[in-house]
């Protein structure tokens, strides 16, 4: 069988290893220490640092294809490992468009896909050229780092020109800012793609955020017409064969009273697409790895009408499996999986799955199950 080689020992890993498993397909994961969350249940773990050359090409020995759990890894090293001889699925050329939010704007508006209006933040004079942006496109604005954010981290909403833009730009933080979007909603696409070329795509899900944080997926998006979901996919499928991605690309989307925009990309399993696990014929983890390996793609076909999935994240009580019994006795149909994390206020953790034919009461399950792991009681009565 052949070796899959992740790069990052997170949970998207762990995830992987789940799928792996039933495949029968290998999967070495190169983690940063026996801690983290991948390491703990993967039997073939390098421990290095992914973004060491010596230790990614030492890593990739052996190895049929290597791919990632997240975006950091150099682009030139990843070239460096292809050109040793193990292929990278997806490569730095795609990979560069999600891991630079400037090279994915400046791309994707080339390819006339739709975008917030953007632009470089310079470093001279900052706060005159906002200001003149701003006066532009109103206020409030989205100042992004172009490079390494995460669940809302790089991001600030700014109401007018401020000494914060020349502190980052001092502190050798490139920017950009965009145009704040009123928006109805977030969306996101999740598609895979072949090496030989095939693609396939996963019903349009709506995410709710807070504080920057993805806390609930709902699939499919509630009211959203087949006209504008088969736009999305399009759209998706588009960007993923324009930009040469192979594995799963997940484009986060704002809908709008004009249309769609393309807000983030991600090369990788997404946060969007845990529901798949339960709530489709192949979840998103096996998808990628049928890709990278160039196996015919899997039925991205609904289990059922509606799925739920809801974010854990860490709240004062760290004994999450205490709280074990009342979620599982209380409704033995919603699942839960844990990351193997240290539970801090806050932190992602873990995620429940709902699945039903009603979708108040399936996004209520979900609610529940995910605000007891949390608190010891329901979400509800904490919002």
């Amino acid at each position: 069988m052949p070796v899959v080689g992740m790069a990052g020992g997170g949970q998207l890993a762990r995830m992987t290893q789940q799928a792996a498993i039933a495949l029968g397909v290998p999967l070495r994961v190169l983690a940063g220490g026996p801690d983290e969350s991948a390491a703990k249940v993967v039997s073939d773990v390098r421990v290095g640092d992914d973004r060491s050359l010596d230790d990614l090409l030492a890593f990739a020995k052996g190895c049929d294809v290597v791919t990632f759990d997240h975006e950091h890894v150099p682009g030139a090293h990843i070239r460096a490992v292809a050109e040793s001889g193990v292929p990278c699925r997806p490569g730095a050329e795609a990979l560069a468009h999600a891991q630079d939010k400037l090279v994915m704007r400046e791309r994707l508006s080339a390819l006339g896909v739709p975008c917030p209006a953007y632009a470089p933040v310079p470093a001279a004079d900052p706060a005159a050229f906002l200001a003149e942006f701003g006066r532009e496109h109103g206020w409030p604005l989205v100042l992004k780092a172009t490079r390494g954010g995460y669940d809302g981290k790089g991001v600030w909403i700014v109401d007018e020109p401020s000494g914060q833009v020349e502190r980052l730009l001092a502190e050798g933080v490139d920017l950009l800012v965009e145009q704040h979007v009123p928006f109805r909603r977030e969306l996101a696409a999740l598609v895979a793609r072949s090496p030989y070329g095939q693609g396939a795509a996963y019903p349009i899900v709506e995410t709710v955020q807070e504080g920057g944080i993805c806390t609930e997926v709902i699939a499919p998006a509630p009211g959203l017409t087949d006209d504008l979901a088969a736009e999305a996919q399009g759209l998706a499928l588009r960007v993923a064969e324009e930009l040469g991605v192979v594995g799963l690309l997940a484009v986060e989307l704002f809908e709008t009273d004009g249309g769609l925009l393309v807000n983030e990309l991600a090369m990788r399993p997404h946060n969007s697409g845990h529901w798949t696990i339960e709530g489709a014929r192949t979840s998103q983890f096996e998808q990628h790895l049928r890709a990278v390996l160039d196996l015919p793609l899997g039925s991205t076909a609904p289990t059922a009408p509606y799925t739920v999935m809801a974010n854990v994240l860490g709240g004062d009580d760290p004994d999450v499996y205490a709280r074990y019994i009342h979620v599982m006795a209380h409704d033995p149909g919603v699942k839960v999986h844990m990351y193997g994390k240290e539970s801090r206020p806050g932190r992602k953790i873990g995620h429940v799955t709902a699945l039903g034919t009603d979708l108040d009461e399936v996004r209520e399950r979900a609610r529940h199950a995910a605000g007891y792991l949390r608190w010891g009681t329901a979400m509800k009565e904490h919002q």
